[in-house]
């Protein structure tokens, strides 16, 4: 099971190795005005799903808004560090 921290480091790698095929390196090489569309699409299908779905869906819904949020902490070289400061 992935936590934050392990995605964190999971994506950055993707970021340094830059794999042929990678949605990782494409969504960040798309920029942030990309990422962000991403990010309200995601955020919508949160709330949807935690009014209309099962726990399960929700939490699927959670975590691909935790990708999203990373390639823009990513795209705009943020780390956990710079966000964790403020939780």
């Amino acid at each position: 099971m992935k936590s934050f921290d392990s995605l964190w480091v999971e994506l950055s790698g993707k970021m340094q190795d830059r794999p042929d095929g990678s949605a990782t390196v494409a969504a960040v090489d798309a920029g942030v005005h990309e990422i962000g569309k991403k990010i309200l699409e995601e955020a919508g299908e949160v709330w949807l799903a935690a009014e209309h779905e099962t726990d399960e869906a929700l939490a699927e819904e959670i975590s691909q808004l935790l990708y999203h949020l990373q390639t823009m902490m990513l795209a705009r070289g943020l780390t956990p560090s710079d966000i964790y400061k403020f939780l």
